[in-house]
């Protein structure tokens, strides 16, 4: 198994790309712990996980909140004894956000205290705890958005986003010789909650699909496999990559017919 003895922190987990990881990565051997704002359906797929043989623990909490960030890595160390794979991947994208001039600054506000903020506090107390366990695995889920402009505006989210890049850059060579690696996961578009949300009518995902060579939208357990690769030791000598699964979507500037 890719992640035998292996401890797992993964925020966002009750949903979406945070919950096909979660299942995963227990399968390939990790102890997860699966932190969400919603704490019973993190406790749902902590119970899937122990029920399958795996090992794995439910937390809440809010990840724009140091308290609580500090609690959730503090958890891990209790129960399990160590901290290896950090995935700062809890994020949101706002039915409001738009572009400059019709983004209100509670969505801006909102966005970034999440999205930014949220990976910042997940590593300023999660850095520490991969010292101590001797170096580990930390990924960071930015989006195909940091790379592009969304052809459907959503400023707030596309720039939190290109923020998620720039941290991963410098923390990656800051934690290179204390053998922390530090990658950011860019996914395309998903047909996850999280999108399918924003993207709700058949002309906004008709849109998005236009630009996809695939032609279809990913699905969170894909990008799973790639956060999978990310925290095993396959990937012992990438650090500051820009991980793209993103169907072929900043390969291209036009599509097939």
């Amino acid at each position: 198994m890719r992640l035998q003895n292996k401890v797992a922190l993964i925020t966002g987990a009750a949903s979406g790309i945070g919950r096909e990881s979660a299942l995963l990565f227990a399968r390939e051997g990790a102890a997860v712990v699966a932190v969400d704002l919603n704490l019973d359906p993190a406790q749902a797929v902590a119970t899937e996980i122990t029920a399958a043989g795996g090992k794995a623990l439910a937390v809440r909490a809010d990840v724009s909140k140091a308290a609580d960030c500090e609690a959730m890595v503090a958890a891990a160390e209790k129960q399990f004894g160590k901290l290896n794979i950090l995935f700062n991947n809890a994020g949101i994208s706002h039915a409001d956000d738009d572009d400059a001039v019709s983004t209100s600054e509670d969505v801006w506000d909102l966005t970034f205290h999440i999205n930014v903020k949220g990976v910042f506090l997940g590593c300023k107390y999660g850095i520490p705890a991969l010292k101590r366990a001797g170096g580990g695995s930390i990924i960071n889920t930015a989006s195909f958005v940091a790379h592009l402009g969304a052809a459907t505006p959503q400023l707030a989210y596309t720039a939190s986003k290109g923020a998620v890049l720039a941290m991963t850059r410098e923390l990656a060579a800051i934690h290179a010789r204390q053998d922390i690696r530090v990658n950011a996961l860019c996914p395309g578009p998903l047909q996850t909650e999280l999108l399918m949300k924003y993207l709700n009518t058949p002309e906004k995902k008709q849109r998005r699909l236009v630009h996809i060579p695939m032609g279809r939208f990913g699905l969170a357990k894909e990008i799973a496999y790639s956060a999978l690769f990310l925290a095993s030791d396959e990937s012992s000598f990438t650090t500051g990559a820009e991980f793209l699964a993103d169907g072929g979507i900043t390969s291209a500037y036009t599509t097939p017919e």
